[in-house]
């Protein structure tokens, strides 16, 4: 069962935001078995519009169009989708406005008529009932293709989605059980982990499949497979996990809803009762806005210190102003210092510290672009590592947030697993 998104909307083609509908609605489809085999972004325009639910027509079961079906005139998708279906026919739906009223009135705002063509939908379409805006969805069913059209406000779509449009296409289609296991793998390059895994991938049946997903340091394995039952493909990918556990055990860090490094982090300080605080230099607070992305950080990651300068170094975090006249604050003196600093002021079990070179100057010090020292330090150990990690500077931020990550997972591994 194969499904195409369509977003509408020019706000989207010319960057002023970022298309996260697709991306949600694509995972619940996934949820139920559909399977997304395009997503596309077009204009609010009506020759696009025609032409993108004519191609997604030969090409896809269902049809979810998000976007265009404000009140204004330049919302002009219910309109479309109408001479789409050859449908001039309108229907007027009383608890649409009855809707549109109750919600206006909670914000103190007047109905006024502009507000009732949002209640008039095309003859052919099944009314979607908005529970959190004034904008209703659509449904068709048209030479065996369903198509959904959708307000474009995220909160309002995902009611849609949730309330309105899964339970129908489950109740009108049969559907194949699709299962996802993944499994969070760092330090190691995707061709290096393919190499490792080679004879494990290519005995692979044809219904289950790898993907390979990299990013900063750390790559994300996804085992997809799909069928018609759902048990024994639940253990037929159990199996296939253990004997890859006993490939790469030495890189894996965490499984599906841990699969990110900041997740699985946060699973063994919690299971290792230990506490963390952070000390950052240039990554700017991106090791704690990290962390603290994590539900339930609180319980054990206690705060940062943001010293991007040397006086705050200094002030907050207790370095020598001795160490950082003599090995520059780029140096795997300041870093130990700070993480040591940090420790001891915010009473926790580990301390990471970053200081570096972000780029694209050297801030008049004699390290080169990219230059990176990590501390972690606890009440038993101290450590500080250096890295280059190039250029960009958004590469060398990121990268030293998941090294930092990194090295403290181990540590964690390595003495209370």
């Amino acid at each position: 069962m194969n499904a195409e998104i369509i977003t509408i909307g020019d706000e989207i083609l010319i960057g002023q935001i970022v298309d996260t509908n697709s991306q949600w609605i694509g995972q619940e489809l996934n949820k139920i078995g559909v399977s997304v085999y395009q997503i596309t972004s077009i204009q609010d325009e009506r020759k696009h519009i025609l032409k993108a639910l004519k191609e997604a027509e030969d090409r896809a079961d269902i049809v979810i169009v998000t976007g265009g079906l404000g009140p204004t005139k330049d919302d002009i998708t219910k309109k479309t989708i109408a001479e789409y279906f050859d449908d001039n026919d309108v229907v007027e739906y009383p608890e649409v406005i009855e809707n549109i009223k109750a919600l206006f009135k909670k914000v103190n705002h007047p109905f006024n008529e502009a507000q009732r063509f949002q209640a008039q939908l095309p003859s052919k379409a099944e009314l979607l009932t908005n529970r959190f805006g004034t904008a209703p969805g659509m449904w068709f069913y048209e030479n065996e293709t369903v198509f959904v059209s959708l307000p474009g406000v995220p909160y309002e779509m995902k009611g849609l989605i949730t309330y309105e449009v899964l339970p129908r296409i489950q109740q009108k289609f049969k559907l194949p059980f699709i299962l996802h296991k993944t499994i969070l793998t760092v330090g190691t390059g995707e061709s290096i982990i393919a190499g490792r895994i080679e004879k494990w991938e290519n005995d692979l049946p044809e219904h289950i499949k790898l993907a390979y997903l990299p990013s900063f340091g750390k790559v994300r394995l996804r085992i997809s497979a799909k069928g018609t039952n759902k048990e024994v493909l639940e253990k037929e990918v159990s199996e296939r996990v253990t004997s890859l556990n006993l490939l790469i055990s030495d890189i894996i860090v965490g499984y599906d809803d841990e699969a990110s490094l900041e997740q699985s982090v946060g699973r063994l300080l919690k299971k290792a009762n230990k506490t963390l605080s952070t000390a950052e230099s240039l990554t700017g607070g991106k090791i704690a806005s990290t962390l603290v992305a994590v539900s339930g950080s609180s319980a054990y990651y206690k705060g940062s210190f943001i010293t991007y300068t040397a006086e705050l170094k200094e002030q907050l975090l207790g370095v020598s102003r001795e160490t950082i006249k003599k090995n520059t604050v780029v140096s795997r003196e300041v870093a130990l210092e700070m993480a040591k600093g940090c420790l001891k002021r915010l009473k926790t079990d580990y301390a990471i510290a970053v200081t570096g070179n972000a780029g694209p100057t050297t801030d008049h010090n004699d390290k080169s672009v990219g230059l990176v020292y990590i501390a972690l330090v606890s009440e038993n150990e101290a450590e500080v590592q250096e890295f280059n990690f190039g250029q960009p500077r958004e590469k060398v931020i990121n990268r030293t947030v998941t090294k930092a990550l990194e090295l403290l997972s181990e540590n964690i591994l390595k003495n209370y697993e």
